[in-house]
């Protein structure tokens, strides 16, 4: 049995190392990119080590698969698997914006069993445990149940002509936030035509699942994890009533968007 009090514990001190170097609390920051458009900064390197040294040590049988460590092929030997985004939303923390969060899920045979997110600019601790619902600061969650697609909630700058059927609310540059507010009924439908990484839904994922919420690629399907190739193509979680309208809205650019993919590859 894993110590969840001590997991929360972990989490929240990693998410303190953050804070303790954000910019928007007045720090300076060092940042660079690991290439162009993708930026990281010395905290995501100091919360991604104090992470891999903690958890590792609590839960020792398990792997580790994390966006700032080099992947290592032996994690797909592990039933139990740590998927961990040191700060999601990055971008949002170099600028001093309250946008991110620090990412930890553990994963059993595939699936999340425990996610955690700590967003300590904006004074949030969300957790989610796999058959036991999901909590924001010790209150319950409860997914958005709007049952019709247009008018839905979206985080979002600004939205395609297709999809001005739908309505934008405030988004936070990290998709685990934007994930987690489906889980708290702040918004309706999240949904990506790109590929992405494990270590960016894992925990938000399980979190808006146990608040009720629909969750699947851009196709419909569901997500796996500690895959070969830790990516999926596309995200959609929404309320589950107008799960299906987004998947048939979205079909026609999927389709293409991977395609085009294909063609370039072969």
């Amino acid at each position: 049995m894993i110590d969840h009090a001590r997991l929360q514990e972990i989490v929240r001190e990693a998410g303190a190392i953050a804070h303790a170097a954000w910019p928007g609390a007045g720090h300076a920051l060092e940042s660079w990119e690991k290439k162009p458009g993708d930026p990281v900064s010395a905290a995501d390197m100091a919360v991604d080590s104090f992470l891999k040294r903690e958890l590792l040590a609590l839960l020792p049988s398990a792997g580790w698969l994390s966006e700032e460590t080099a992947d290592a092929p032996g994690r797909l030997d592990n039933r139990l698997i740590w998927l961990v985004d040191p700060i999601d939303g990055t971008r949002d923390f170099i600028r001093g914006r309250t946008g991110w969060a620090v990412s930890v899920a553990l994963i059993s045979e595939g699936r999340p069993l425990i996610g955690l997110l700590s967003a300590p600019a904006r004074g949030e601790e969300w957790v989610g445990i796999a058959g036991q619902g999901a909590e924001r600061n010790g209150v319950v969650l409860k997914a958005s149940r709007r049952a019709e697609f247009p008018g839905a909630r979206v985080p979002a700058d600004s939205l395609m002509k297709e999809d001005r059927v739908l309505q934008t609310v405030d988004k936070p540059n990290g998709i685990a936030l934007r994930v987690a507010m489906v889980a708290a009924d702040e918004a309706d439908l999240v949904a990506t035509l790109r590929w992405g990484y494990e270590w960016d839904i894992g925990a938000a994922a399980l979190i808006a699942r146990e608040a009720g919420a629909a969750i699947s690629d851009a196709f419909g399907k569901p997500l796996a994890y500690n895959k070969r190739d830790p990516r999926a193509f596309g995200l959609l979680v929404s309320a589950p009533a107008i799960h299906g309208d987004a998947v048939n809205h979205l079909a026609a650019r999927a389709a293409s968007i991977t395609a085009g993919q294909r063609r370039e590859v072969s």
